[in-house]
């Protein structure tokens, strides 16, 4: 059973796909997993992201994640406490 994301899963999911229009973007909340620990008490969520994008062409691992840092930023500072990055460019993925 699925279930649809909550408006803060919606807003990344909006930015994303905006910023990278995506060829596949999966986001999970993780943060059930993290109760207790202080990022949960601050209202911030823990997320995992697998994001394969055209825009990663040519670029590094550390690149790739600067430019996600970058799209969420100001979302870094509230409603995300952690976020964990797989982005990769469609060759990667390439079979």
């Amino acid at each position: 059973m699925t279930t649809s994301p909550s408006a803060r899963e919606s807003a990344i999911l909006a930015r994303l796909h905006a910023t990278f229009s995506p060829v596949q973007c999966l986001l999970e909340d993780e943060s059930a997993q993290h109760a207790g620990h202080a990022g949960a008490a601050s209202g911030g969520s823990h997320f995992r992201l697998r994001l394969v994008s055209a825009a990663f062409e040519g670029c590094s691992r550390v690149a790739r994640h600067r430019l996600v840092y970058h799209c969420l930023d100001d979302m870094m500072h509230a409603e995300i406490h952690a976020l964990a990055i797989t982005a990769l460019a469609p060759s990667d993925v390439a079979g």
